[in-house]
């Protein structure tokens, strides 16, 4: 039987660097794709790079997209800070659209290479209340991606894969040890150095660092600081 192809978003981050190695163990042939859009984190997508090649993708691509242009996020306007204590409702770090800007980026190349199948790493239970992390939301673009395509209209829509969206990130790191991904090659800090370190105080690391303690396992991160 043919491998089938696959369209992964990624970040370079933790949680995306196992959904990589998922699709890769179901026998999917990996095309990867990462999203410049600004971000203040640039380091990830340094991280995105060596987590395609260590991870087997077949082809890793970086779209541009200004997001940094209309602001709105801590993560792209280097104007407001990043939180490094805990938050209430929607944090400043969410950015508007973005997953539904890389859903679509990912869906139309998915279509010009064939492919039915996207995956990307959103998670419920550490999403901040992100609104574009939902169940309901990926629902929402599956229905979009069956109506909006060739391929949804010629009967074949494309399926996207959120197979962490009810893990714990304990779990998630479990799975991706199991599975062989190194994460000191990920950076998940929302404001990492030019060097891939971590602050180790905003949310994305403080859930990191919880998330490998709570595995039982030793934390890669590197830190700009203890």
């Amino acid at each position: 039987m043919t491998a089938s192809a696959a369209v992964v978003l990624l970040s370079g981050g933790l949680d995306s660097a196992t959904v990589l190695a998922i699709a890769r163990q179901q026998g999917f042939i990996c095309h990867a794709l990462s999203v410049d859009y600004g971000q203040r984190h640039a380091a990830e997508l340094a991280a995105a790079r060596r987590v395609a090649r260590a991870g087997g993708a077949r082809e890793h691509r970086v779209m541009c997209v200004d997001l940094a242009g209309i602001g709105g996020s801590a993560l792209t306007d280097l104007r407001l800070a990043v939180p490094e204590t805990p938050t209430t409702g929607i944090p400043v770090t969410y950015v508007p659209a973005r997953n539904t800007i890389m859903l679509s980026l990912a869906l139309a190349w998915a279509e010009v290479l064939g492919a039915r199948d996207v995956f990307i790493g959103v998670n419920v239970l550490d999403s901040s209340g992100y609104p574009d992390c939902r169940p309901e939301f990926i629902a929402a673009f599956g229905a979009l991606a069956a109506l909006a395509t060739r391929a949804g209209v010629e009967g074949s829509p494309c399926r996207v894969h959120t197979p962490l969206i009810a893990l714990t990130k304990a779990e998630i790191i479990r799975e991706g040890t199991r599975l062989g991904v190194d994460y000191g090659q990920t950076v998940s800090c929302y404001q990492a150095d030019g060097e891939g370190r971590a602050c180790g105080r905003c949310e994305a690391c403080r859930l990191r660092r919880a998330g490998f303690a709570a595995a039982g396992l030793a934390d890669p991160t590197r830190y700009q600081r203890p």
